[in-house]
């Protein structure tokens, strides 16, 4: 009976304390948004997880505190029994990669405990900002699904830059997103002397493109040459939400751009230039499947780039393939002796995408605001 009525004190002064730290938050949350939240909830599931998983809680614990919240807080929404528990999974699953505050080591257990601020995330490549940026559902959408880092790492990362719904985000795990995003078939480690510059240049591209603004119904029934005109013609007219695909710092050039050498006239399909990379991106449309002699054409252009184009501050030019379809183990053979760098990618259309993810992907309309809003629209100024 005195175990009873031990356990009873016990939750009544987690629910105070959790009460005490929920309408403080509420008041900071007012100027730091989804950040505090974050904090909030990863301090509570460090509170939760120290006491339930060492036996000091019973096991219906966790019950009991959500119960109680309730009716302290009428109203309050977020603190049902499961989602306590995702805050513990929340703590669990990051706190072996994120900074806290130090606390003095005889800290009482209150509200200002539970509210210390979480600090740069020592994880990877993982962006502190990003982290922040993207809701609770949505790192519970990801901690659920994924258990992989650096997947859990990407997905943040284009969730927060492409501004994902969770519907949506959900449908890019189901899909395999990451798989393969990093091993984009190039020749990079091998045409680029500078270290670094390699590895940047392979983290700015993916081996696979959703280009779901593009819906060409007959695209692949056609003469290849028209079908690869229409798909740049699209891209052009969609060049804003092929940025949002295509990544961050792009600045659209051209498309069909002339080059001339000896005499000799040679277009490239579209032209970018990327400022993270501080490198001209040369990007070559088939509407097939790899060819070896694709790589040849676009080495070529990359030449004639470096030579008459390209400004003496900046890095050598980059080519990319996007095609319809490649056999990975090929392009990986025939890639590794050209000299320029180069890499082969691949492409989908809203044709080939599954019916619920194009419902769960944020209206073209918002994209494009949100690439006004990061300014990323500046950089189509470059266009001609």
């Amino acid at each position: 009976m005195v175990k009873t009525m031990k356990s009873e004190i016990d939750y009544n002064d987690a629910v105070s304390v959790i009460k005490q730290a929920v309408v403080k938050s509420r008041l900071r949350a007012l100027q730091a948004g989804n950040a505090e939240l974050l904090s909030l909830y990863y301090g509570i599931g460090k509170y939760i997880s120290e006491n339930t998983r060492n036996g000091v809680w019973g096991t219906d614990a966790i019950r009991q505190i959500s119960n109680k919240l309730q009716k302290e807080l009428p109203g309050l929404r977020g603190f049902s029994e499961s989602n306590i528990k995702n805050m513990r999974e929340f703590y669990e699953e990051w706190s072996p990669y994120v900074n806290r505050q130090p606390l003095a080591d005889d800290v009482d257990i209150d509200a200002k405990y539970l509210l210390a601020e979480i600090r740069q995330p020592s994880a990877g490549d993982l962006d502190w900002k990003d982290f922040l940026s993207i809701g609770f559902s949505h790192h519970m959408e990801i901690l659920s699904k994924v258990k992989d880092l650096d997947a859990r790492i990407f997905y943040i990362r284009e969730c927060a830059k492409h501004a994902w719904n969770k519907y949506a985000l959900r449908e890019y795990i189901k899909s395999g997103l990451y798989n393969g995003t990093e091993l984009l078939p190039n020749n990079f480690n091998n045409a680029i002397d500078d270290v670094q510059f390699a590895m940047k240049a392979t983290k700015t591209f993916k081996d696979n493109y959703l280009l779901d603004f593009i819906n060409i119904e007959n695209l692949g029934e056609s003469d290849k040459d028209i079908d690869e005109r229409v798909l740049e013609n699209q891209i052009v007219k969609n060049i804003k939400d092929f940025i949002l695909r295509f990544g961050t710092d792009f600045i659209f050039i051209g498309n069909q751009y002339r080059l001339e050498i000896e005499g000799e006239e040679m277009f490239i399909d579209l032209l970018f230039f990327n400022r993270e990379i501080n490198s001209l991106v040369a990007v070559e449309l088939k509407a097939g499947k790899f060819k070896a002699s694709y790589l040849g054409q676009l080495n070529t252009y990359l030449s004639v780039l470096d030579d008459k184009i390209r400004k003496p501050h900046e890095n050598p030019s980059i080519g990319l393939i996007l095609c319809k379809d490649m056999n990975r183990s090929f392009v990986d053979y025939v890639i590794r002796d050209y000299e320029k760098p180069l890499g082969v990618a691949t492409y989908k259309t809203s044709k080939e995408m599954s019916e619920d993810l194009l419902n769960a992907l944020p209206p073209v309309n918002e994209l494009k605001k949100l690439l006004d809003n990061t300014g990323d629209g500046k950089d189509l100024q470059g266009e001609i």
